[in-house]
């Protein structure tokens, strides 16, 4: 035993590396490991040498077995010693910018928009993705006759045969998020509705799902005036540009009255959109001031109180914000259209530090 001991206690000690500490142990106290083996002939022992052997050989195999244990955290020990002189950093170096993650081109927009009808007083409200009909038509003065109200152009959810309820949508707009903040909160009133929508139709410039923002100030004595300033405003902060020229143009629709369509002056030189310049003038949004029977669905007096509203496409204006081309590309989960067209996670658009840094 004191052979089998001064033979493993040496080659333990000179071993380089973890592969020849393995080998050892297989050899000492593995199955077939000479101690082992010697501890199987105890059982040919008599009872009396049994009791000589035995603890010997226990001890034995627990002292071969520690000096492997502690070879083998040196051996450890020296290989982080020798990584960490390998792989040092100076800390004091400046850090390398790295990007993390990426912020989707709309929900960029929507922040950004956000921020601009923030710093004029304007809340945000939000609403359900479905709707009543009354809420998402009705409410807002749209005739049963009226083309939006077809199935061919909203997405009607299913109801069983012989059922009367009143049917539900989804929603075509973020205008039912009016009515739901006019008669929970009243007059005076100043909010924003951005959110997903939903319309049956889709090519290079539509999707069955999109997003839209719309807005509203409910007073005593607002006109088309603030509405024009507002929407100046909007322009200039949004596009970053120090002027800008707006044309209405009278229009229709049944949840204001009068309605207007604005249009942008601005070119198209090079394939590039600068705004606030040129000879061309481009759609986009529309507005007017709040129809006396929205007020009343929204349980507010038409004779006391008055308003504008306005809505816009949120993926149209980022297309044009952004020079992206094809409204589709939005909705495709492409990592790389995403990472070409995204922004960065940290950069919180905000007035006084830039929109889209």
């Amino acid at each position: 035993m004191d052979d089998l001991r001064d033979k493993y206690i040496n080659l333990i000690a000179n071993a380089a590396d973890e592969a020849t500490l393995e080998d050892l142990r297989v050899q000492a106290v593995g199955k077939k490991g000479e101690i082992s083996l010697q501890m199987r002939e105890l059982g040919k022992m008599s009872a009396e040498e049994r009791q000589v052997a035995g603890p010997k050989l226990n001890a034995l195999k627990d002292e071969i077995n520690s000096a492997l244990a502690a070879k083998k955290q040196g051996l450890a020990d020296a290989a982080l010693d020798e990584r960490l002189r390998a792989e040092w950093m100076d800390v004091t170096l400046p850090a390398r910018h790295r990007r993390v993650g990426t912020i989707h081109p709309v929900s960029q927009v929507t922040e950004e928009v956000t921020a601009i009808f923030a710093d004029m007083g304007f809340a945000v409200a939000e609403g359900p993705q479905v709707e009543s009909d009354w809420f998402n038509f009705d409410a807002l003065n749209i005739p049963g006759h009226h083309p939006a109200r077809a199935e061919m152009d909203t997405f009607y959810t299913h109801r069983a045969p012989g059922d009367d309820r009143p049917p539900h949508v989804l929603r075509t707009h973020t205008s039912p998020v009016q009515i739901r903040t006019m008669q929970a909160q009243g007059a005076p009133l100043r909010v924003i509705a951005p959110g997903r929508v939903y319309r049956a139709d889709y090519d290079q410039t539509h999707t069955p799902m999109f997003h839209q923002i719309e807005g509203l100030a409910i007073d005593k004595d607002i006109s088309m005036a603030n509405l024009k300033w507002v929407l100046e405003e909007f322009v200039k902060a949004f596009f970053e540009v120090d002027d800008v020229e707006l044309r209405f143009r009278a229009s229709h629709f049944p949840f204001t009255e009068p309605s207007a369509e604005v249009d942008i002056r601005c070119s198209w030189e090079g394939g590039t959109l600068k705004v606030g310049e040129g000879d061309d003038w481009l759609e986009i949004l529309g507005s007017g001031m709040v129809h006396p029977k929205v007020l009343e669905a929204g349980n507010i007096d038409p004779n006391e109180w008055q308003g504008f509203a306005f809505g816009m496409g949120i993926d149209r204006i980022a297309m044009l914000k952004y020079g992206i081309p094809d409204l589709r590309a939005f909705f495709d989960s492409d990592l790389r259209w995403l990472r070409h067209y995204g922004f960065a996670s940290l950069d919180v658009p905000t007035l006084h530090g830039g929109l889209s840094r």
